[in-house]
């Protein structure tokens, strides 16, 4: 193999290893909402591409508008990602 090809193998393995958690969907019940903090917490299901058990946890909110459409005790289905360090819910859906 050329060294270039070394290289480049080398450079998209190091950028793989800098990337955030992927998204990982879940389901879960809306305990709280706290729109002028931009969290709601929810007790949900295990999350496993964030090595997390089923727990209740307040999430940080990606856009604070995807607060408007749920309400406390709504069965969602969320997706969540750890970002800038944080647990954050990235798109929020109330289920039926």
């Amino acid at each position: 193999m050329s060294n270039t090809f070394i290289t480049t193998l080398a450079a998209a393995a190091a950028l793989l290893l800098t990337l955030p958690a992927l998204a990982q969907s879940s389901s879960g019940e809306v305990v709280k909402i706290d729109k002028p903090g931009g969290r709601i917490t929810l007790k949900h299901d295990s999350i496993k591409a964030l090595d997390m058990p089923a727990m209740t946890l307040a999430f940080r909110v990606r856009e604070a508008r995807m607060l408007d459409n749920v309400a406390v005790g709504d069965r969602v289905r969320f997706d969540a990602e750890k970002l800038d360090g944080s647990y954050t819910v990235t798109a929020l859906a109330k289920q039926p």
